[in-house]
């Protein structure tokens, strides 16, 4: 590669929501450098890129890679240095996706894998994206103590209980049960979440009542005391 060429790049750091905690996505990669090692999804945007804008990108790195339209995308940070990439220069803007969570693994070529395993060190993956994973997942933890955001990690139709759950695996700790239902509340006085007047079917414990997450555009509802509070 010339001295004067920078590779730019869009990488996503994208969550989904499992039995034991928040999942991160993992692409095998078919190229050097780092050909058949785990990395997070991503592409190029070099010279003859298509795409118009980051977010294009970054959303084509999740459809072309991994067939997936996440439920949230933003954009965290842009990160750049001679030492990242072996083949010299390189930026990334990196972005977070939170998917459904049924979101599948589709195919030999992409996997799961448990996010604290990579925050830990116990994963090791190329390049510079463990940082990448751990700044995302800072963010994630940051806008769920003010935000829904955790919500985006669920079905539409959800209970307390999992809705509970999201929050407290985004944060890391626990949350009062009644502190969360009271954000739901303030959060269906502004529509953007109704109550469907159904139940949930569980193989244990009682039914609870469905509540569906009806979003806007912007990002997720912030509200106005801190979640932990």
């Amino acid at each position: 590669m010339a001295s004067a060429e920078v590779l730019a790049g869009v990488d996503i750091v994208a969550l989904r929501l499992g039995e034991e905690g928040l999942q991160l996505l993992l692409i095998r990669r078919a190229q050097a450098p780092f050909a058949g090692d785990w990395a997070l999804p991503g592409v190029l945007v070099n010279g003859r890129s298509a795409d118009a804008s980051l977010d294009a990108a970054a959303a084509r790195a999740l459809h072309d890679r991994a067939r997936i339209a996440p439920a949230h995308l933003e954009q965290v940070a842009t990160v750049g240095n001679a030492s990242r990439d072996p083949r010299g220069w390189s930026l990334s803007t990196f972005y977070l996706a939170l998917l459904a969570p049924d979101v599948p693994a589709q195919g030999e070529d992409m996997r799961f894998v448990p996010l604290a395993e990579v925050l830990e060190g116990q994963l090791v993956l190329p390049f510079d994206h463990a940082g990448l994973v751990a700044l995302a997942a800072e963010r994630l933890a940051g806008k769920a103590v003010y935000t829904s955001l955790p919500l985006y990690l669920l079905a539409p139709r959800f209970t307390v209980t999992e809705a509970l759950a999201a929050f407290q695996a985004c944060l890391g700790q626990a949350v009062q049960h009644t502190t969360l239902r009271g954000r739901l509340e303030k959060m269906a006085q502004h529509g953007w979440i109704h109550d469907t007047g159904e139940k949930n079917r569980p193989r244990m414990g009682r039914p609870q009542k469905l509540l569906e997450h009806r979003p806007r555009a912007g990002g997720g509802f912030i509200f106005d005391r801190s979640v932990l509070s």
